[in-house]
């Protein structure tokens, strides 16, 4: 009986010390990553001067942005999904300006599959949202179909850098992220206060807008004062004495229009998402 509990006890011990080590084990490897480093060009897309200069670029404005802009380039994923391979590099390597999982925003692209994804994790999921993260990833697209990577990835890092500075719901001219009209920048020039100026906005507007409608609620009242007439055949019928025993309706014809859903194939868009190691981001996908 001692000996049983004896051995309980060491399994008990034992489950409890690797509790304990294995958060320290994930730790560790999170400690070892570089979060000074911000250019990953694994496909080997940009010259050493290049991914410096990016490199330098992106300490410099993630500084003021307390934001660590990076950059990942692929030739393939070891068979993951672009925006798997994003999530789990932000949950085993912990990236982050001054912390591990930290403000982050990741620009990933895979040469095989010509898949290209922005997201961004904690502060930089606020201010780079999925509109946000769309319009950064339709005007770099066309420089990474053109071979232009170091110029997509300057753009990308600058125009973060610029949203990042203004709040989510205003484009970094002071403007409206979203609209129908876009500027040479690919921000909409949507003023995001009201405008004054509008007809709806003045008072004599407002005024004559008042008396129509109170005019039309008027005759609405007065062409239903007269009373509603509720008089109907049944009410001269007397059921007992009427010959009429029974009342059918004959059911003639259906008629059934189908109509084919139309399939999305459009690969764009994804949006945000959560990795699994429960860290929410936003996010935009498509082809180059």
């Amino acid at each position: 009986m001692r000996g049983s509990f004896v051995q309980k006890r060491s399994l008990l011990f034992f489950l409890m010390t690797l509790m304990l080590l294995l958060p320290l084990g994930l730790s560790v490897k999170a400690e070892t990553f570089d979060r000074n480093q911000y250019i990953y060009d694994y496909a080997k897309l940009l010259t050493d001067e290049e991914a410096a200069e990016l490199q330098i670029l992106a300490s410099e404005l993630g500084k003021e942005r307390e934001t660590a802009f990076t950059i990942i380039t692929l030739n393939e994923t070891d068979g993951k999904d672009i925006v798997q391979y994003v999530e789990d590099f932000y949950d085993d390597n912990a990236p982050g300006y001054d912390q591990p999982h930290g403000n982050t925003a990741i620009l990933a692209i895979n040469m095989q599959e010509r898949d290209v994804y922005l997201a961004g994790f904690k502060k930089a999921e606020q201010y780079l949202d999925d509109g946000r993260m769309d319009q950064i990833r339709d005007k770099i697209t066309p420089d990474l179909s053109e071979g232009h990577y170091f110029q997509a990835f300057s753009d990308y890092i600058n125009t973060s850098y610029e949203y990042m500075g203004n709040e989510p719901n205003d484009s970094p001219n002071g403007s409206s992220d979203y609209g129908t009209g876009g500027s040479s920048e690919g921000y909409n020039s949507y003023d995001s206060g009201t405008n004054q100026e509008n007809i709806f906005f003045q008072w004599w507007f407002q005024l004559i807008a008042s008396f129509i409608v109170g005019g039309i609620v008027v005759a609405i009242m007065a062409y239903r004062s007269g009373g509603r007439v509720t008089v109907d055949a049944r009410t001269y019928m007397d059921s007992d004495q009427s010959k009429v025993i029974s009342m059918y309706d004959n059911y003639v014809r259906q008629t059934v229009t189908r109509q084919k859903k139309p399939s999305n194939n459009s690969s764009n868009g994804g949006g945000g998402g959560i990795t699994g190691g429960g860290h929410s981001h936003s996010g935009s996908r498509g082809k180059f």
